[in-house]
């Protein structure tokens, strides 16, 4: 028991100590790391272009020699291709990119 109060407080110390932009990246790897379900909806204007379903996490590009963020962003997910947001038959999980530039996107879990 009195392990894991101290084990408690050391965390609690350990956050507090961090700066927001520290928390903030503590927190996306930590659901990174335990998944979730994410959908993807890509729109060009206001029409719905692309749907992605069943996505664990979505990603932001690194470069590899000056590791700066990149602007576009990755993952992999289940090709929705008829919207209708459930995996039917030969719908597929894919490797999927968009850059911030190019589209408009939103990013959401569903339960």
């Amino acid at each position: 028991m009195k392990l894991k109060t101290l084990f408690i407080s050391g965390m609690i110390l350990f956050f507090a100590g961090c700066t927001q932009e520290t928390q903030n990246s503590l927190s996306r790897s930590l659901q990174n790391w335990t998944g979730t379900n994410g959908v993807l909806d890509i729109y060009a204007g206001d029409k719905l272009v692309h749907k992605f379903i069943k996505i664990d996490k979505l990603s932001t590009a690194y470069g590899s020699s000056d590791s700066k963020q990149r602007p576009y962003r990755y993952g992999y997910g289940i090709d929705d291709l008829n919207f209708n947001g459930k995996k039917d038959e030969g719908e597929k999980k894919v490797y999927f990119e968009f850059s911030d530039y190019s589209t408009s996107y939103i990013f959401y879990e569903r339960n």
